[in-house]
């Protein structure tokens, strides 16, 4: 169908790249990004003991967000750069007061951390279905007869795993309620902002004269 000698296709695709993810600032992104990894966090932490099939799918999403995030701050605006979500050591020790900088950082820095941490020893427990069927494809019918010593040395490794993707995941779930209870505390505005709860005043990207 044209329209004014414009196909109705190219004015849809004109209409996603005016008011879509093209022209969306980069704080609009970063929710968006916030959102999606939050709510997969939350359900893989909640389907852990009674859904394992949901759990590991919701894992594997997870670990593709965060490639995605990787990839993204490395292509990105300057405000992606993983660096920011780190503490300056030097600054840190300066640390005088609670609003200060450094402490978000450092709250931020403990969910990266252990959310690289969970994530990183779910995918050794319960590799990706294609990785798992590739491992099972290259065992040797020659080394049948070490299956068992192999499936309880596995078995000891799994638990260890199991022992740090559990604790880590708690401690993410700690790192996550400080660093709300913190935004809400001292950058309300930014917190609400990114809770989806306001839109008008949401933080302006500062450009250099």
């Amino acid at each position: 169908m044209q329209s004014g000698g414009v196909s109705y296709e190219a004015a849809i695709f004109r209409a996603g790249l005016e008011y879509g993810w093209f022209q969306m600032s980069v704080f609009h992104k970063i929710r968006l990004y916030h959102a999606a990894l939050a709510l997969l966090v939350t359900a893989a932490y909640f389907t852990g003991d009674e859904l394992e099939g949901v759990h590991n799918w919701l894992g594997y999403a997870v670990a593709a967000v965060i490639l995605f995030r990787a990839l993204w701050a490395a292509v990105g605006p300057r405000q992606l750069g993983i660096s920011r979500l780190f503490p300056d050591l030097t600054e840190l020790a300066k640390v005088r007061r609670l609003n200060h900088p450094m402490i978000s950082r450092t709250l931020l820095a403990g969910i990266v951390i252990t959310l690289l941490l969970t994530t990183g020893t779910g995918l050794l427990m319960e590799p990706p279905p294609i990785g798992g069927f590739a491992a099972e494809m290259s065992i040797a019918p020659a080394f049948a007869d070490d299956g068992e010593r192999e499936h309880d040395r596995d078995g000891k490794e799994n638990e260890a795993l199991e022992e740090v993707h559990e604790t880590t995941a708690n401690l993410l779930v700690l790192f996550v309620v400080l660093h709300v209870a913190y935004l809400l505390a001292f950058k309300r505005p930014m917190a609400l902002f990114m809770l989806f709860a306001r839109e008008a005043g949401a933080p302006a990207v500062q450009k250099k004269a």
